[in-house]
């Protein structure tokens, strides 16, 4: 039923309401509402947070969007994690539509004495509801003012408009007919949820090394073969190469001495692929290759042989306690640990005994392996949901437990659009109840309903579409998407490359690519990741048209000799660095909401800005890796918060340079040597006219 004073459409809202819409501590967010009435009389609103302890906060006023639409809004910001709730009151104005009357009426002489008469009424009950030391005297003051027959009726109208009875009256203003929209739930989670800076590497490839070789016997040599000047040993007589020696993999220990350099480049989380043994049957080779050799290690997706399942570690990466060093290692460095939660199975797997009535059974007997056409997973069966699903989700937060007893409070969640919706709906509830520190990424590259879907009934950040899109329509129209509505609910990780995706834009740019879009991800969203390599700019397909890596680390070894790479100059690591330290020091980019693009005269080139307050980052990125490009800018200025025909100083954080923009400047940038701007506001003090932030 429509309430007194109509309070309709109220947002942010999830699912008509039945589920929350989010937020992280400290983060602020516009909350709105149609609101009317009839007749022409003045309506207001305001915005009601109420802790999770449920106390009500100081009600923050609303304002009517744009005038004529009766669409009101206001940003609120809510302090501490926990279940809140947000209410929208609305309620009649009498002493603005007072106001109204009156500054017609008096000039005009319409009814003079009555109209200051009702005016000191409504100024007499409004003043009962100040507190005496909050204004209520001026208040009276102005009740007397207009009373008093003895000063001029136009003296007495000013006295009830001053600009401190307005500072007053906004505070506490005169409410009638009080309104309010049913509470709305809004979930407020750490701020990690929304902002950190991934790096995803594989334990095994670091430190990895050959094999120390056998020496061999040496092999008597025919006669022959010594008077014709040959080799010797059976190798050189059958003209056979020497097999290359067996890699040994890395450990949780050398995994651990990679660190800190991941920690210098300002990386907040070190996400692990799964942890777990790896089966041996139908195991994959190098380059999913159906035959492999013995010394080869598998796919750490293929979860599960005799040594173990999801709550093992991998007895080549070492023991529990080895884990545990490589967890409070990182914590030492002020990182996080995210581990892979992969619900899937090898063949050899414990489960596939224990409980066979969680995998789909063919007519023959047989397990059905996993497939995404054209790509075939035969060393991983899928689990099947229907018939235990009690089970399943009992067994799957007895895991993340497991997990998170060691200090794990992040998952990223391996494909769980492959997974019923209401499945993950109950294990993230069941885990957060008890933990809601506890984070759940989705890694689900798929349909926008499931994505959105997921997010809603929990998962606290999402994969998303940037690693393909790559123009400037694309990149504005999906950023303004994800700052949208759907900011409520689902938050973004930018991710530039994974070991799955090789984006086509990153095989043909070279590094100016690698660079474009280190600044995108890491400038667009609050929170970006990157997968080893990238920074090395490592670009070869396993062949044209594929967005598999060449000698991919899924299927083998990887060691990289990183200090190579930093002397050579071969690494974007000094890049990457400035960006975490640029993200860590401007709110700006550490905020979704509020990203506004700017024209650009020339379609290579994008720019856009955030604002945080008084913290306003200005980027300009060029797009196309092979040529440089000049571009003219046109700022918006209002959305910089600044004057339309200001000038301003700005500082290039990545280079240190100093520019001074107005509403329009000149841009030139060029692969390889200035692939971006990441500027920042530096405005004047203010000399009149509008104020700078």
């Amino acid at each position: 039923m429509i309430g007194r004073i109509p309070v309709l459409d109220v947002r942010p809202l999830v699912d008509c309401g039945r589920r929350p819409a989010k937020a992280v501590a400290g983060e602020t967010f516009q909350v709105s509402a149609t609101v009317f009435r009839e007749g022409h009389d003045a309506v207001a609103a305001d915005v009601v947070l109420c802790d999770p302890s449920g106390r009500p906060g100081p009600w923050t006023p609303m304002r009517e969007l744009a005038p004529g639409t009766d669409r009101w809004g206001c940003d609120v910001t809510p302090t501490a994690e926990g279940h809140w709730t947000y209410t929208v009151e609305a309620w009649s104005d009498p002493v603005t539509t007072w106001r109204g009357h009156a500054r017609i009426k008096v000039p005009a002489g319409i009814d003079v004495a009555l109209v200051l008469a009702e005016g000191a009424e409504l100024y007499e009950r409004a003043a009962a509801g100040v507190p005496k030391r909050e204004g209520r005297e001026a208040v009276l003051a102005a009740v007397d003012a207009l009373r008093d027959a003895g000063r001029p009726e136009a003296e007495r109208l000013a006295a009830a408009l001053t600009p401190e009875v307005d500072e007053v009256l906004g505070r506490y203003p005169l409410r009638e007919l009080v309104t309010a929209s049913r509470p709305m739930p809004l979930l407020v989670e750490r701020r990690r949820a929304l902002y950190g800076s991934w790096y995803e590497l594989f334990p095994r490839s670091e430190g990895a090394h050959p094999e120390p070789a056998v020496p061999a016997k040496p092999a008597r040599t025919p006669r022959s073969a010594e008077a014709a000047g040959g080799g010797s040993g059976p190798a050189a007589e059958a003209g056979l190469a020497a097999p290359a020696p067996r890699m040994v993999s890395g450990t949780f220990r050398t995994a651990a001495e990679r660190l800190p350099a991941v920690a210098a480049m300002g990386f907040d989380v070190v996400y692990l692929p799964p942890i777990h043994p790896i089966g041996t049957t139908h195991r994959k080779g190098p380059n999913n290759s159906l035959s492999p050799t013995a010394g080869d290690p598998g796919v750490p997706w293929a979860i599960g042989s005799a040594e173990g399942g999801h709550d093992a570690v991998h007895p080549d990466l070492g023991t529990l306690e080895d884990f545990d060093h490589f967890v409070r290692t990182a914590r030492t460095l002020r990182m996080e640990i995210a581990l892979d939660f992969a619900l899937q199975c090898s063949p050899d797997h414990p489960w596939v005994t224990e409980h066979p009535e969680w995998f789909h059974h063919r007519p023959d007997g047989s397990i059905a392996y996993a497939e995404n056409p054209p790509k075939k997973y035969q060393d991983i069966y899928p689990i099947a949901f229907d018939k235990d699903m009690a089970g399943i989700v009992a067994e799957s937060v007895r895991v993340l437990r497991f997990w998170m007893d060691r200090g794990v409070r992040i998952f990223r969640v391996d494909n769980p659009h492959t997974k019923p919706v209401v499945f993950w709906e109950k294990v993230i509830a069941d885990v957060n109840r008890t933990d809601p520190d506890v984070i759940f990424l989705a890694e689900a590259f798929t349909r926008p309903a499931m994505m959105r879907t997921l997010a809603a009934v929990g998962f606290q950040q999402s994969y998303t579409y940037f690693t393909w899109r790559n123009t400037k329509q694309e990149l504005t129209e999906y950023a303004l998407e994800l700052a949208g509505e759907s900011a409520s609910y689902m938050r973004p990780n930018f991710f530039v490359n994974t070991p799955d995706i090789l984006p086509g834009y990153l095989q043909d740019g070279g590094r100016p690519a690698f660079e474009a879009r280190a600044v995108l991800a890491a400038t667009l969203s609050p929170s970006w990741g990157v997968y080893a390599g990238f920074e090395l700019c490592e670009n070869t397909p396993v062949h044209p048209g594929s967005e598999e890596y060449q000698d991919s680390e899924k299927y083998q070894l990887r060691p990289r000799d990183w200090d190579a790479a930093e002397r050579e100059g071969r690494s974007l690591a000094p890049l990457i660095t400035s960006l975490n330290r640029i993200r860590r020091r401007h709110p700006a980019l550490q905020q979704l909401r509020d990203v506004h693009f700017h024209h650009v005269d020339n379609g290579a080139l994008i720019a856009y800005s955030k604002r945080s307050g008084a913290d306003v980052v200005l980027v300009v990125v060029n797009l196309d890796p092979h040529h440089t490009q000049e571009a003219t800018v046109s700022l918006d200025m209002p959305r910089l918060g600044l004057d339309r025909h200001e000038s301003v100083p700005v500082r290039d954080e990545l280079t240190g340079a100093t520019y001074h923009w107005g509403r329009t400047f000149y841009v030139r940038l060029e692969p390889g040597v200035t692939p971006a701007h990441v500027a920042v506001l530096r405005p004047s003090p203010p000399t009149g006219g509008s104020p700078t932030p």
